[in-house]
């Protein structure tokens, strides 16, 4: 009996109206969000990274604002913040909001990653690259940033892993993402074993998946190195 129950309760939240395809259209913009943010975050975070290493108190002041500020601030209020008071009185699409907000959160926290990865490369090299004729800029994007996103791959990839989570809580702007579909399929059946156990199951499927290919690409990137 209990056997037949699951069963039934399979078929209701999952087969019954193609109730499966909220599932994926929600893990599809849950990956729509988290690959754009993962953009902007890289983006802003090198660009911090820099900024906060740089002996200029004009940069690095405003840098070292940022990151804590973001750091030090629950992501779901961020979140808020950038919805209902930033664009608040703005029409703008909720999925390119929730992009932003990401992206920035992210930002900060590729900020330290990328810091502490440039940090890491010897100091030899810098000056390897000026004794080339190089300028600074020259010497830190063609020397030192490719070395430093090597050493810092690892914490780069589980920063990838933890933002697809994060997205989770798109749904308190009303978007229907992964878990807020997963929700809607439960509203409807008033059973919450499948669709929370479904949603639980694919998100462990992309992070084994994803955590798997960028282990490989780490032992790439290290035998090209011995070679």
């Amino acid at each position: 009996m209990e056997q037949n129950k699951f069963i039934q309760d399979v078929y209701n939240n999952l087969i019954y109206a193609d109730r499966w395809k909220l599932l994926m259209n929600g893990l599809g913009l849950t990956m729509k969000i988290t690959i754009a943010a993962i953009i902007i975050g890289t983006v802003l975070g090198i660009i911090s990274a820099f900024m906060k290493i740089s002996k200029h108190k004009i940069l690095n002041i405003p840098a070292k604002i940022y990151i804590g500020v973001i750091r030090g601030t629950p992501v779901m209020i961020q979140l808020l913040i950038i919805y209902n008071v930033i664009f608040g009185s703005v029409d703008m699409d909720k999925t390119i909001i929730a992009i932003i907000a990401f992206g920035v959160n992210s930002g900060a926290y590729m900020a330290e990653i990328f810091r502490g990865g440039i940090l890491s490369v010897d100091k030899g090299q810098v000056e390897a690259g000026r004794s080339l004729g190089l300028r600074h800029w020259q010497t830190m994007w063609h020397i030192i940033l490719p070395q430093a996103l090597k050493n810092c791959l690892p914490t780069y990839i589980s920063e990838f892993i933890t933002l697809i989570k994060e997205t989770s809580i798109v749904g308190y702007i009303a978007l229907d993402d992964l878990t807020r579909s997963g929700d809607i399929i439960q509203s409807n059946t008033y059973s919450p074993l499948v669709p929370l156990v479904s949603v639980a199951i694919i998100y462990l499927s992309i992070t084994l998946i994803l955590t798997w290919l960028f282990n490989k690409l780490e032992r790439r990137l290290r035998e090209s190195d011995l070679r």
